[in-house]
């Protein structure tokens, strides 16, 4: 399967009419707000660099919904390098409403098929929809044979993020009147088991923000005045220029309604469970100047630093007053830990492995082609 198992990050961002102006805007205003969304994007890179992209709203093109995806990293996709181009791109893309995605997956195609967000054209507009997915459902072999039992349904890809898409097709075209968005998710995410966070965009302007009711997946928000914006980590906020008191944990089971005319809601959709946090965001994954669930990433690295060293002197299989005995982290992610272990054990940390810094996430690679990366991504310090 496509996706089976994978992170990937998500971001959105919507300036409301008629409320003011926000001073996060660029230049360019309220109307083009989405010109935020790659840098946005970019720093959350550390989640994904397989493929990203990014749909906009605006209610004055006869595109309601615009959707940019390719294979790449956020500075490929979207040309950052090349400034005409980027600007290019940026205006052909603009609006006020915004959602992003950048994709990483063990297993499957480097398509651009596979790349998100993933668009739904409609002739009515609140069935016209484009939304991006960070998850897994374990359920996924379930959904799909009951979604092709009858011989009608045809699946393009082999994804979970294709049954979520078709799943709220499924329940708009079901339904007699109007729906409320956050009652087609209560709905289509009763027989949803597994992990994930989304961000979705009509074509009526309507933004949702959800995250699962286990909490594995992280979400954050911010919500000032006329502007609204979320992703998958704070770092994304913060680089907006928001202070950390204003970021705020999405809590599990619960989504986030942006609506043009009424603004800005946000009410339980699932029954929270007892919380579940993915262990891999703490080490390895989230960029270490995040908050996850109104804890930093990088004090909780240090305090793991300080169960190593515990660990370490009850196991006494290292002699720690040797003056040969060093601490050395596989960079970066575990510099944290081991500088704290270090200064625990008064111990040397040592950079003893240097890492090229162009070489990208060599986890995020798959098969042969990880460790072929490895090798060319980390050079030993021989004098270390």
């Amino acid at each position: 399967m496509a996706e089976l198992n994978h992170e990937c990050g998500v971001a959105a961002i919507y300036h409301l009419s008629g409320r003011g102006r926000s001073p996060i805007c660029t230049d360019d205003g309220p109307r083009q707000i989405s010109r935020l969304l790659p840098r946005m994007l970019l720093d959350i890179q550390n989640r994904g660099q397989l493929a990203a992209g990014m749909s906009t709203f605006d209610p004055d093109r006869p595109g309601l919904i615009k959707t940019l995806r390719d294979v790449g990293t956020v500075t490929e996709v979207f040309r950052l390098n090349h400034r005409a181009k980027a600007d290019s791109l940026m205006q052909s893309l603009a609006g006020r409403a915004a959602i992003g995605h950048v994709r990483y997956a063990t297993c499957g195609q480097d398509d651009r098929n596979y790349a998100q967000p993933f668009e739904r054209r409609h002739i009515h507009k609140r069935k016209w929809f484009s939304f991006c997915f960070n998850g897994q459902l374990a359920n996924y072999t379930l959904l799909k044979q009951r979604l092709l039992a009858d011989g009608d349904h045809h699946l393009t890809l082999d994804t979970d993020t294709e049954i979520i898409l078709h799943e709220f097709g499924r329940i708009l075209s079901a339904t007699n009147g109007r729906l409320d968005w956050i009652e087609v998710l209560r709905q289509a995410a009763s027989g949803f088991d597994g992990a994930y966070s989304l961000a979705l965009l009509t074509g009526e302007g309507e933004m949702i923000v959800a995250r699962d009711p286990l909490g594995i997946k992280p979400m954050c928000y911010i919500h000032e005045g006329p502007l609204f914006a979320a992703a998958s980590e704070s770092v994304a906020l913060l680089n907006l220029g928001f202070e950390a008191d204003q970021i705020k944990s999405l809590p599990p089971g619960h989504a986030i309604l942006i609506d043009p005319e009424h603004g800005f809601r946000i009410e339980q959709f699932a029954a929270p469970q007892e919380p579940k946090h993915c262990f891999f965001e703490w080490v390895y994954f989230a960029n270490v100047a995040s908050t996850l669930d109104d804890r930093s990433v990088y004090l909780s690295r240090t305090n793991l630093g300080r169960e190593l060293a515990s660990a370490e002197r009850n196991f006494g299989r290292v002699p720690l007053d040797d003056p040969d005995t060093i601490i050395v982290p596989v960079p970066d992610t575990s510099k944290a830990a081991a500088d704290s272990m270090a200064y625990e054990l008064s111990i040397p940390c040592r950079e003893g492995l240097i890492r090229n810094r162009y070489a990208g996430r060599t986890f995020i690679e798959g098969g042969r082609a990880r460790k072929a990366k490895a090798a060319a991504k980390y050079t030993p310090l021989r004098e270390v």
